[in-house]
């Protein structure tokens, strides 16, 4: 009898992403466990922890993941018909509109609160999102779309806007929330970069009322989510 093929270290990494993912997607991050997310690809525990060392690093590579196989980026790079603003516009509502990866976004809400995973996260964000921005922004400012001084300063900002727009990394209530998030606007206004139009701006305001509740129904003013004994995982 042919004995089973081995798979590769790699191809049980990637059996253990879809399987979060539609565990995540499915069942919810809190209530998915290692073991749930092992059964599905048939696997033991051990194997979990010989590529990965926790669920909330599942959490993270995933949404790595999710980004470049739908990179808005990449969709609005060929697009001659638009102007880099309209192309970033363009970006920002792709981005909103890939419903699969905001509900595990919504999810890695809480995990951030681990400073280890958030420093990971964040490093991410700059080393792969600032080249993509300055790139369109530098392209803004040749085209006349974006009059800005800032461009490089820019492309290092806006990879890190959404960390401090996260209730897990600063506390804050719904309200405080879309307060800062109408100040990002007039400070990316004022400095020549107009980049949301009422759609986006509702749809963005809609999340901010979204991620300040946890599945349990608290909301995540931190010192209150502690008091309360809110379940949450490390971000990712």
């Amino acid at each position: 009898m042919a004995r089973p093929v081995k798979k590769t270290p790699e191809e049980w990494r990637k059996e253990i992403l879809n399987a979060a993912q539609n565990l995540f997607i499915s069942k919810g991050y809190e209530e998915t466990s290692i073991s749930d997310i092992m059964d599905m690809v048939g696997g033991a525990k051990g194997m979990f922890y010989r590529c990965f060392q926790s669920k909330e690093e599942v959490m993270y590579a995933l949404g790595n993941q999710m980004f470049f196989e739908n990179n808005p980026f990449e969709a609005v790079k060929g697009r001659d018909d638009l102007n880099s603003l309209q192309k970033i516009r363009l970006l920002l509502t792709l981005n909103q509109s890939d419903t699969e990866r905001n509900q595990i976004n919504m999810q890695a809400v809480l995990i951030l609160k681990d400073p280890h995973i958030l420093a990971a996260a964040i490093r991410e964000n700059r080393r792969v999102l600032t080249p993509l921005w300055l790139e369109l922004l530098e392209e803004g400012k040749k085209d006349g779309s974006i009059k800005t001084e800032y461009t490089k300063e820019l492309s290092e900002l806006l990879p890190i806007i959404n960390f401090w727009l996260m209730p897990s990394v600063f506390s804050a209530t719904e309200e405080e929330l879309l307060h800062k998030y109408r100040f990002i606007i007039e400070i990316l206004d004022h400095i020549g970069l107009p980049l949301y139009d009422d759609d986006t701006m509702s749809f963005t305001e809609k999340f901010i009322t979204d991620i300040t509740e946890t599945p349990c129904g608290y909301t995540l003013v931190p010192e209150k989510a502690d008091n309360n004994n809110v379940k949450g995982g490390n971000e990712l």
